[in-house]
């Protein structure tokens, strides 16, 4: 149960990382900054750390579960950063689809 734990714990990072880099090249790219910036360095650094994240969360789950907990991981915090910090909008299908995604999580445990 430890090593199921730990591999969601290590996708959770591996998603929270890549979010942040997101973040950071939305912000670059809203204000028109060049390839040389760093708001750009720093999120493309960041998807080489979430790379460890990743390899460490495969050693505990399946790639199946892993992809499956990145995927809903990653669809709520990008959910929830859009609409708090971009002023997006959550569409009933959005709530719709993160449902689905918290259900595929439910039946990939094993």
């Amino acid at each position: 149960m430890i090593n199921f734990a730990t591999g969601y714990i290590f996708a959770l990072a591996c998603a929270l990382i890549v979010i942040i880099g997101d973040t950071l090249l939305k912000l670059a790219a809203d204000k028109g900054h060049g390839l040389a910036s760093m708001p750009l360095a720093v999120g493309c650094a960041l998807y080489a750390i979430s790379a460890v994240a990743w390899f460490l969360a495969m050693r505990h789950i399946s790639l199946a579960q892993a992809g499956v907990a990145y995927a809903m991981f990653s669809l709520l915090a990008l959910c929830v950063i859009g609409s708090v910090f971009f002023g997006e909008r959550i569409s009933w299908r959005e709530v719709g689809g993160i449902g689905c995604a918290m259900a595929a999580i439910v039946l990939m445990v094993r």
